[in-house]
């Protein structure tokens, strides 16, 4: 009997039940429909401490996340993540790029990289990248001129990378600030769907 694909979603925004937050929810309830294993984190309620670039964890070669001297939550969410065969980053869009929260997360990532002393720049640890991601974006604007005018799903693919996707999709929400409590659009609900039965397809090999 197959196993059931695992999915984990990190949820950079402050707002639940806001657009990013039913955004995921939609992913991850086709997901879990399709017979998907569905874990959601939410980054307000983590414990998670500022990076302090000193560089330890990225001291020593190896496929394994390099270890932080920081005792926190970052740890148990990253061992969650290498357990799961698809993952989701989600944020609204603040001031041009991801929120706070989320990139504080994406700082932590450098426990992704090797990079000793010496070295002039770092590589990234998962060079087998086997993972299917789907990055998961809001804005206020457009999202042909959010997509085209800020380096955030840049950022976010690029992190996801570094978790070890291998795929990364896409699904940008614009005119998200349009009323105080917006809703996610049929067209993008849509859309949520579709790439979540494509997560619950995909099995790490």
């Amino acid at each position: 009997m197959q196993r059931p694909s695992k999915i984990t979603a990190i949820v950079g925004t402050y707002c639940k039940g806001g657009v990013i937050d039913s955004a995921v929810d939609e992913l991850l309830g086709a997901a879990a429909a399709a017979g998907a294993q569905t874990t959601k984190f939410y980054l307000v309620d983590e414990h998670i401490e500022f990076c302090t670039n000193c560089r330890s964890c990225t001291q020593q070669a190896g496929d394994e996340f390099g270890r932080c001297i920081l005792d926190d939550r970052m740890r148990p969410i990253l061992e969650e993540i290498e357990r799961s065969d698809a993952i989701i980053l989600a944020s609204p869009m603040n001031f041009g790029t991801v929120t706070a929260v989320m990139k504080r997360f994406v700082e932590r990532l450098v426990c992704c990289a090797h990079w000793p002393w010496g070295k002039l720049a770092p590589s990234a640890r998962k060079r087998n990248r086997t993972k299917r991601a789907v990055v998961v974006a809001s804005s206020a604007a457009p999202a042909i001129l959010g997509r085209l005018f800020t380096s955030m799903v840049g950022l976010l693919k690029q992190a996801a990378r570094l978790l070890g996707a291998q795929r990364v999709d896409v699904l940008f929400i614009g005119l998200a600030a349009l009323k105080e409590r917006p809703d996610v659009s049929d067209k993008a609900r849509r859309k949520a769907q579709r790439l979540g039965r494509k997560l619950a397809e995909h099995r790490c090999r």
